[in-house]
């Protein structure tokens, strides 16, 4: 009889640990529709379990400490260092359906960082351009703003517009390389001592920078208390739902594109839980409504139903050919670069934090 109830109990734990399989995901914040995930755990019966952050260095802390993800986010201009590492599974594509819904391009783009697309699928995309509430900054500046850098990155024209607020991005790699590319200059290309000076002249100017943050400046943004700053398209359209007085824009010299991607780290626990969900995320109609919710481009192919209806809905979610020439790639940087770059960057956190 006790042999009988043993068994029972084992056979029950078992139901019961079987019932409970946990995914474990880490994305950046306010980068999924709820509701998305609501349904994937009614609809699976997997728990996820979905921590955010809010820089890609706590990314790279996280896949370097000893927490263990089935599911991250990096950005592209973390991938070659990744994939290097060997912090990436290989993906099996024939595990994803839903991969034939995304658009060949972005799959072409993400093939020339270390053939990614054979560890990544594109989740969102988007661009770091120059958002604007000319209600408040036409005023102090005397007049329509250039749809230029200028606005931030000259002394005198970036003068006119402290006293409205500017703002700019807790994004070390972003920053630099957006301040160099206006001086005609590239990240990439330069040694340390040009990572140094532009470090220096960006440490200079935030005296005049209200905000250095990548979540604060949205609220501040839709609230009035910033008039220009630097911004992810995703931010700015968030704030200016709140706020339409607010307009984005890629401004003349160019503006930065990323490509965010589902990833699945070397350590996963759970990797079938992982393809579940990712080829959950991509089923075109949770692509729509994540691109929805997020503000951030869908990677669904442009000739796409869904990609269609999209574009419909909100045509600032589909960038137009003339602002897409316009738009470049966050450099790849070689390990001594990359560690200047958060050398410097900490130097100028540490001025504001005086």
């Amino acid at each position: 009889m006790k042999k009988t109830l043993c068994l029972l109990l084992l056979s029950a734990l078992a139901g019961l640990s079987h019932a409970e399989e946990v995914l474990r995901v880490y994305n950046w914040t306010n980068y999924i529709e709820p509701e998305v995930l609501t349904a994937f755990q009614h609809e699976s019966g997997i728990r996820v379990e979905y921590d955010t952050f809010s820089t890609a260095a706590e990314l790279d802390a996280a896949l370097a400490g000893p927490a263990k993800y089935d599911l991250v986010v990096p950005s592209h201009f973390q991938l070659t260092r990744l994939i290097g590492e060997k912090r990436l599974q290989a993906l099996d594509l024939a595990r994803l359906p839903h991969h034939a819904s995304l658009d060949p391009a972005l799959l072409a783009m993400l093939a020339g960082f270390n053939s990614a697309n054979r560890y990544v699928v594109p989740y969102l995309w988007g661009s770091v351009g120059l958002v604007s509430n000319p209600s408040l900054a036409e005023p102090a500046f005397g007049g329509p703003l250039p749809n230029s850098w200028s606005v931030l990155f000259d002394e005198q024209q970036r003068g006119r517009l402290a006293g409205c607020g500017v703002g700019m991005l807790d994004a070390p790699e972003e920053t630099l390389s957006l301040w160099l590319n206006y001086r005609g200059r590239n990240l990439s290309l330069g040694g340390t001592r040009q990572i140094d000076q532009a470090g220096e002249q960006l440490q200079a100017m935030q005296g005049q920078v209200r905000n250095l943050d990548n979540d604060r400046y949205v609220d501040n943004l839709a609230g009035g208390k910033l008039c220009v700053a630097m911004a992810w398209v995703g931010h700015a359209l968030t704030a200016a739902e709140r706020n339409p007085a607010l307009r984005y824009r890629i401004p003349d010299e160019g503006a930065l594109v990323f490509i965010d991607s589902l990833a699945i780290p070397a350590n996963a626990a759970r990797p079938d839980l992982a393809y579940r969900f990712v080829d959950y995320l991509l089923e075109p109609g949770n692509a729509r409504r994540n691109a929805l919710a997020s503000r951030f481009y869908s990677p669904l192919a442009a000739d796409h139903p869904e990609m269609v209806r999209l574009a419909q809905e909100q045509p600032a979610l589909v960038p137009d050919q003339a602002e897409r020439k316009r738009l470049y790639f966050l450099e790849r940087l070689t390990p001594e670069q990359k560690a200047r770059v958060d050398e410097v960057w900490q130097r100028i956190k540490a001025v504001r934090a005086l």
